[in-house]
């Protein structure tokens, strides 16, 4: 119970009674204070920038002149290729070219079943896996560069937006969907 508690409390899921619950106990359990302190803190590594910066990086290569004069024809043929690869992913057909992978993840342990609906799949449903027994369900897309509104479904029918992605819109029916931007 304290776990999901704690982690609705980060993920922003909770309502202002539940709110009011992990407040109180924060205040009267000090190991929950302090389980809610670490999991926070691991949070914020997550979310925090990995690399900071990129060191310089500096090497040196000899080569004998004969490799010099076998690599430049073999650079010209790859640099040919490259720009083949380019013109042919710029001008293909279908407009819209993959750009990497889009990963869902959502916090459900008690959901009997969880997917996703967006813009990027025309709004039809697709089920998340379970990770497991942790109560996470989770899917990875490839999804096309531009804005993508989406949505969870809950157990078939409740719709819920992304709680870690602060962009959202108000669909036509009234109910929330979150904004992702994927660029290139």
């Amino acid at each position: 119970m304290n776990d999901h508690l704690i982690s609705m409390y980060i993920d922003d899921e909770l309502g202002l009674d539940d709110k009011i619950i992990f407040v109180e106990t924060v205040h009267d359990d000090k190991s929950f204070k302090d389980d809610a302190v670490t999991l926070l803190r691991q949070e914020k590594l997550i979310r925090s920038e990995v690399v900071d910066h990129l060191p310089a990086l500096s090497i040196r290569e000899q080569r004998d002149p004969w490799q010099a004069r076998l690599l430049r024809p073999l650079a010209a043929v790859a640099a040919g290729l490259a720009a083949a690869v380019i013109l042919w992913s710029t001008f293909w057909p279908s407009g819209e070219q993959p750009c990497g992978p889009g990963g869902f993840v959502i916090y459900q342990p008690d959901a009997q079943g969880v997917e996703l609906a967006g813009s990027f799949s025309s709004w039809k449903r697709i089920p998340l896996k379970h990770a497991g027994s942790s109560g996470y369900w989770e899917i990875t897309l490839e999804l096309p560069e531009g804005d993508h509104r989406f949505s969870y479904i809950i157990e078939g029918s409740r719709r819920m937006a992304d709680p870690t992605i602060a962009v959202r819109e108000t669909d036509d029916f009234g109910g929330e969907n979150s904004i992702l931007s994927v660029k290139l």
